[in-house]
């Protein structure tokens, strides 16, 4: 028997919430209790039902033939005595937990045992590992096989250890994981349930793995002891993670859980790639008093330093050249300085891949612009004039087009990399900062040869009076992209974070926006439609986590149909007041996809879309919406949307085919 004057009396309701004669689930702190009224009288159960804790809450109450009530579950039909607990059978679902109820002006209350402490799990020690290994952000769905994990990361949340966002699709929360790695290089977590749920996160677990960003996946799984039989959601998941994770393990009750975990973290971090724990239901919740583990010890340097013959090589190719030109690759992202210092030594124009884009502002006097497909003329004259390429952190991928048959010097710390796709003049093994600090004191800016600054003046001053002429154009259905780009680079602040989506707005966006120090994210290798949205969210997220990132404003881009991939996570964005504006170029139409139709000599088929006002959809979330529909309303619009405090979206009607 509970001692009344020492439980707790929280209260669960009012009597007018329930009419006589029915149940309904209430809960007091965390308990699941049935309420119910009946014959005048109130009473309070567990709400589990032990067959398989069906909720009787949810049931209903049926009079029997000596006109007895009895609360039924909903699930099996079971009974039990409302005032008892007891059932009709005495079987072993009798003794039904009842708790102490009192009614006072009208409000109910039920008396509970004081909160024991809360008793440590296994899940407590690795979200302590997690929070000691740098994880500061998880995105993800709470549900049924990942709540004792969950309840693990809301008492890390509680304690101001970890962010935590609550997606609407589970894909989007390993996209915004995967933005989030590659804007900070440091993990997020993405947390699912089991079966569904683990499955939607391998599109954006694959663009984590293809472009080296670092994630942890937490999946749920079902109890272990029905795995395999094919019970509900059970799936082999370590065979569904296999491909896209670099390391995958379950986590068993005898595991080393703070092992396992800080092996799941070193691996993302050192490999930059995807590591995966499978966490079974019932394995979240046994207590463990063992300690939580930490990256001491278990780091060593990242520097790599070339061999010196292959820097007094590369020294020797370099001072004999006339037109050397630079290749900077998002590998080269964290040394873009000694990049740009070298670059200045010798007088070598610096192009970018696409990936690239944004690493060397448009406006510095060696930029070149963009090399390859989504990218400028300027680039693609650089690199037919130049006699030595230098190509720093690029993968060689076909839509870039560095020429193959001129001589290169390539510098990577992956030795894999170096000539993946063709042999290269000279490929050095190391890392691109180490290897610009060790030559740029011993490297000469070519005597007599021409001075390739000039020429850039030259070369960007042709492309921006052509990219007016195309401003000209008009086919009165809709803005050219020229246009949206222009009014944004004008208006994007320098220090603002881009993601991009993929299509015909990412290859305007490509050729026409002129970057200033702008952070710009995409979905390079795998390229997904959807990206956009959800990186904003993770880069977002680290604005609110990092120093380094605090204040920048995030402007992600997209086409209507990249955006509606994951449009309702809009409404993620209003629910956590994350100051995002985001670019959409709507024209009805997968672009792409005609423009490749086209291409091909093929029927331009199955390309259209049937959308709503996406304006009008972003106010109904909650949100800051504008359609634009004319060029001269461009500038406020955006303008506007930038200086919103709070989630907002610019819908420009734009032509398909004026890309």
């Amino acid at each position: 028997m509970m001692d009344a004057q020492n439980l707790d009396w929280i209260k669960v309701g009012h009597t007018n919430d329930l009419a006589e004669g029915r149940v309904k689930t209430v809960t007091a702190r965390t308990t699941s209790i049935c309420l119910s009224h009946f014959d005048g009288q109130w009473a309070a159960m567990d709400n589990h039902c032990p067959h398989q804790r069906g909720p009787l809450g949810e049931g209903s109450i049926e009079k029997g033939t000596d006109g007895k009530c009895w609360i039924r579950c909903p699930w099996h039909g079971w009974d039990f005595d409302p005032l008892t607990g007891a059932s009709p059978g005495g079987h072993e679902d009798s003794g039904q937990k009842l708790y102490p109820l009192k009614i006072e002006d009208g409000e109910i209350f039920v008396g509970l045992e004081p909160e024991p402490e809360h008793e440590r799990t296994v899940t407590d020690v690795m979200a302590e590992t997690m929070v000691n290994w740098g994880v500061r952000r998880v995105f993800g769905m709470v549900g049924h096989s990942n709540l004792g994990l969950a309840d693990a990361i809301r008492l890390q949340v509680n304690q101001g250890n970890l962010g935590y966002v609550g997606i609407r699709h589970e894909g989007a929360a390993a996209f915004a994981a995967s933005a989030y790695g590659k804007l900070t290089g440091r993990p997020a977590a993405c947390l699912t349930i089991a079966g569904p749920g683990a499955t939607n996160l391998l599109t954006g677990l694959w663009d984590a793995k293809v472009d080296r960003a670092p994630v942890l996946a937490l999946t749920g799984q079902v109890q272990t002891q029905v795995f395999g039989p094919g019970a509900f959601q059970d799936i082999d998941l370590k065979s569904a993670f296999e491909a896209v994770s670099k390391f995958s393990q379950p986590v068993l009750s005898t595991s080393n859980h703070a092992e396992l975990m800080s092996l799941a973290l070193k691996t993302a971090i050192v490999e930059r790639d995807v590591a995966n724990l499978i966490f079974p239901d019932d394995v979240q919740t046994i207590p463990s008093g063992k300690p939580a583990a930490g990256p001491e010890g278990r780091m060593g340097g990242t520097e790599i330093t070339p061999s010196p013959d292959d820097l007094a090589q590369a020294v020797e190719m370099i001072n004999g050249a006339e037109r050397p030109a630079m290749v900077l690759g998002y590998g080269a992202k964290n040394v873009r300085d000694k990049v740009i210092a070298l670059a200045e030594k010798i007088g070598a124009p610096v192009m970018t891949t696409f990936k690239g884009k944004g690493l060397i502002a448009d406006t510095h006097p060696l930029a070149a612009g963009v090399l390859g497909r989504s990218g400028t003329p300027i680039a693609s004259w650089f690199m037919n004039e130049a006699d030595l390429i230098i190509s720093l952190g690029s993968s060689f991928a076909n839509h870039t087009g560095i020429a193959p048959y001129k001589p290169i010097i390539q510098v990577d710390f992956e030795r894999m990399q170096l000539g993946k796709f063709h042999p290269v003049s000279l490929p050095v093994w190391g890392e691109i900062g180490t290897f610009c600090e060790a030559i740029v004191d011993r490297v000469l800016k070519p005597g007599g040869a021409p001075d390739q600054r000039e020429e850039l003046v030259e070369r960007w001053a042709i492309w921006r009076e052509e990219k007016e002429r195309r401003l000209t154009e008009d086919r009165g259905q809709g803005i050219h992209s020229a246009a949206v780009f222009k009014a944004l680079t004008e208006l994007c602040p320098e220090d603002a974070i881009i993601p991009v989506d993929v299509g015909n707005n990412t290859y305007s966006f490509g050729r026409y926006f002129e970057p200033r120090g702008q952070r710009i994210l995409m979905s390079g290798y795998l390229g997904s439609i959807g990206f956009g949205l959800p990186a904003a969210i993770g880069a977002w997220c680290a604005t609110q986590d990092f120093a380094d990132y605090r204040g920048r404003k995030v402007i992600s881009i997209s086409g209507d149909g990249g955006f509606g991939q994951y449009a309702m996570e809009f409404t993620t964005a209003v629910k956590y007041g994350m100051n995002i504006t985001h670019i959409l170029l709507n024209n009805s139409e997968l672009g792409k996809i005609s423009k490749e139709q086209r291409s091909g000599e093929w029927p331009v088929w199955e390309t259209g879309l049937t959308n709503p006002s996406f304006a009008a959809f972003a106010r109904l979330c909650g949100g800051h919406g504008h359609r634009v529909t004319e060029t001269a309303e461009l500038k406020d619009a955006i303008l506007d949307a930038i200086n919103h405090d709070g989630p907002s979206l610019v819908e420009i009607i734009t032509d398909a085919d004026l890309v």
